[in-house]
């Protein structure tokens, strides 16, 4: 755990799980989806387990109603086009900003920090998101799941961005909510902040030691130092 505060050069935000909760609309498009292929629905709670690889593998495991393993992939042909126009239109609807967010992101910015977003989220679903909470102009450089040939937990991402603000990745930091974002910024040599309220699959992120756990994003006053 941190003993002081850090004075990164840069730092990244993950988007489901860190920023916003988005299982409400995932849930209902899910349902949805299960409903039209004549199925039982599985409601929020089991859908909350699920979150946090991506849209595809969101569907895989509705399909299949289990964190691990694979449906028929005709099923899976036949069910994802369902889902991608549910969530096309229900991108934003339920989905709303953590509590202390809006403080963290004002309190990086207001002491200069670049701000970059990073997550598995496709930027058809992650640019509409960000915008429809009002925060995407908070980001000098937002990197979705499918930006690059690979997505967190590869360190690519991480990687990119760093390049992109000139920053060396000792001297960046990533604030997510999963162990994928813990992976990625071991892999990539960046510090690694986790909030405690995230999409982990039921497991506890203190369990992917990272470097510290908080509550709410507000509480980033206290761990990262005011600018000069």
């Amino acid at each position: 755990m941190l003993r002081r505060p850090i004075k990164p050069r840069m730092v990244l935000i993950d988007v489901d799980g860190t920023l916003v909760d988005s299982v409400p609309d995932l849930a209902y498009c899910v349902d949805e989806m299960m409903t039209r292929l004549g199925r039982p629905p599985h409601g929020e709670a089991a859908v909350r387990n699920w979150v946090g690889n991506g849209v595809e593998r969101l569907v895989r495991r509705a399909l299949i109603g289990q964190l691990d393993g694979e449906p028929d992939e005709a099923d899976f042909e036949q069910a994802y086009p369902i889902f991608l126009d549910l969530y096309a239109d229900n991108t934003s609807k339920r989905s709303v900003l953590y509590p202390g967010v809006r403080e963290g992101i004002d309190y990086l910015r207001s002491n200069g920090y670049p701000l970059g977003c990073v997550t598995n989220k496709v930027a058809q679903f992650t640019l509409p998101l960000l915008k429809d909470l009002g925060v995407f102009d908070a980001f000098s450089l937002v990197v979705s799941g499918d930006s690059l040939p690979e997505k967190k937990p590869h360190p690519m991402p991480l990687l990119h961005a760093a390049k992109h603000f000139g920053v060396e990745p000792r001297d960046a930091l990533m604030i997510g909510d999963s162990v994928s974002d813990v992976k990625a910024a071991r892999a990539a040599g960046f510090g690694i902040i986790c909030m405690s309220y995230g999409y982990n699959h039921g497991q506890d992120i203190r369990e992917a030691n990272p470097d510290a756990v908080i509550d709410s994003m507000a509480e980033l006053e206290g761990l990262i130092a005011p600018a000069d």
